[in-house]
C-alpha cells in the first residue's frame, strides 16, 4: 500500500502509535499545536532540513537503498545534536515529512520507527515527538525543529573561547565521510567488509553524543559547536566567533584517521581529507581551560591561539575546506 490510498488521519493513525509520549510534553499530536514545558525559563531551538538527492539518495550508486528508517533517524540525530552543543538537553520535537504519493506506507512507519529509536538509544530521554505536518510532493522533504532545556546553565556559544584554552572533541571526525565516500563508490555495499559496512552505518544514523554537552557545560568549558560541515570548516566558525585562531594536532588528527585507513586504501583516497573535512559524524567541537582534566568522553585534539582567526595544522594551513551546501 502506498500513501496516496490513504488521507491524512489514516496515515497520521500509522505514525503516533510508534512515537513515545515524553515527560516535557503537555499536550501532543492531534491538536492545532502541541503544548510543552519550558522549566528552565528560557527554550533553546534549532530546525534542520534533509532534501532527498540533496542530503541522501533513496538509492545509492554502491547498491544500498536508504530507508525510512535511516531517514528518521538521521533527522532526529542532527537536530538533538544541535540541542547537545548549545549544552542543553532536548524536550521536544516537531516534524514535517513531505513526500511523493507512491511512497509505501511501510516506508513511512518505517520512519516514524527511526525518529523514535534515535530519540530512545541516542539518550534524548526527555524527549518526545510533539506533533508535525504531512504533504506530498516530488521528492522525500524532512524538516525537523528540536526544543531543547539548559537547567538553569547559561548556553555555550562558539564566541568564547580564549587563547590558551584546549581544543577537544567528543565522538568521532570523518568516519561519516568515509561512509559517503563508499555509498557514492561502485563497490557493492554487499561486498563491503563489516568494518566498512559500519562506516555507511554512521552516515546512514549518526550517533551524537548526546550526553557530552551538558557535560562540558558542567565542566566550564568556553566554547563548543556540533561537527556537521568537518573540523576545518566548524573550527574556522568557532574560530571566527572568538577572534581566536584553531591549531589542529597532527598526530591527534592522525589517530581519528586510523579507523578510515581500509576505506581509504579501498577508494585510493587520503583520510586525513575525510578527518578535516567530512561532515555529518555530529560529535562536539569544545573549548576547556589548561589544567583541569577534561570531561569523560573528551579527546584534546588542539588549542586555541591568540592571532587571526585561522585553521590551522600544527602552525601550518590547510587546504581543505568542508562541507558547504552551496558550494559544493
Amino acid at each position: 500500500m502506498v500513501v496516496g490510498a490513504l488521507d491524512e488521519s489514516a496515515l497520521l493513525e500509522r505514525i503516533f502509535p510508534r512515537l513515545d509520549a515524553g515527560p516535557s510534553t503537555l499536550l501532543g499530536p492531534g491538536d492545532d499545536a502541541a503544548v510543552v514545558a519550558a522549566p528552565d525559563g528560557r527554550t533553546v531551538i534549532s530546525i534542520d532540513t534533509q532534501v532527498q538527492d540533496r542530503d541522501f539518495r533513496l538509492h545509492w550508486p554502491n547498491g544500498y537503498a536508504t530507508s525510512g528508517y535511516d531517514v528518521g533517524w538521521k533527522a532526529a540525530a542532527q537536530n538533538l545534536s544541535d540541542i547537545n552543543a548549545m549544552g542543553a538537553e532536548a524536550t521536544s520535537m516537531v516534524v514535517s515529512l513531505t513526500m511523493p504519493e507512491n511512497t509505501p506506507v511501510a516506508w513511512v512507519e518505517d520512519f516514524a520507527d527511526g525518529l523514535n529509536d534515535a530519540i530512545r538509544k541516542l539518550g534524548a530521554h526527555r524527549c518526545a515527538v510533539a506533533g508535525g505536518d504531512l504533504s506530498s510532493g516530488a521528492e522525500v522533504g524532512v524538516t525537523v525543529a528540536v526544543l531543547g532545556d539548559l537547567g538553569g546553565r547559561p548556553p555555550v556559544l562558539r564566541a568564547g573561547a580564549h587563547a590558551g584554552d584546549i581544543l577537544a572533541l567528543a565522538g568521532t571526525a570523518g568516519r561519516a565521510a568515509a561512509g559517503l565516500a563508499l555509498l557514492e563508490s561502485a563497490h557493492p555495499y554487499n561486498s563491503l567488509s563489516a568494518e566498512l559496512q559500519e562506516l555507511v552505518a554512521l552516515q546512514s544514523r549518526p550517533l551524537p553524543p548526546l550526553d557530552a554537552g551538558p557535560r562540558a557545560a558542567r565542566a566550564g568549558a568556553t566554547a563548543m559547536l556540533d561537527v556537521s560541515d568537518g573540523l576545518v570548516r566548524d573550527g574556522g566558525r568557532l574560530a571566527k566567533a572568538s577572534g581566536v585562531a584553531v591549531d589542529f594536532d597532527p598526530d591527534a588528527l592522525n589517530r581519528l584517521a586510523g579507523p578510515l585507513r581500509s576505506a581509504a586504501e579501498l577508494l585510493g583516497a587520503e583520510p586525513l581529507n575525510w578527518v578535516l573535512g567530512g561532515g555529518e559524524d555530529h560529535s562536539l567541537l569544545c573549548c576547556f581551560p589548561a589544567g583541569p582534566p577534561l570531561p569523560e568522553g573528551f579527546t584534546a585534539i588542539g588549542s586555541i591561539e591568540a592571532g587571526e582567526a585561522v585553521v590551522t595544522v600544527a602552525g601550518r594551513p590547510t587546504a581543505t575546506t568542508g562541507w558547504d551546501h552551496f558550494a559544493e
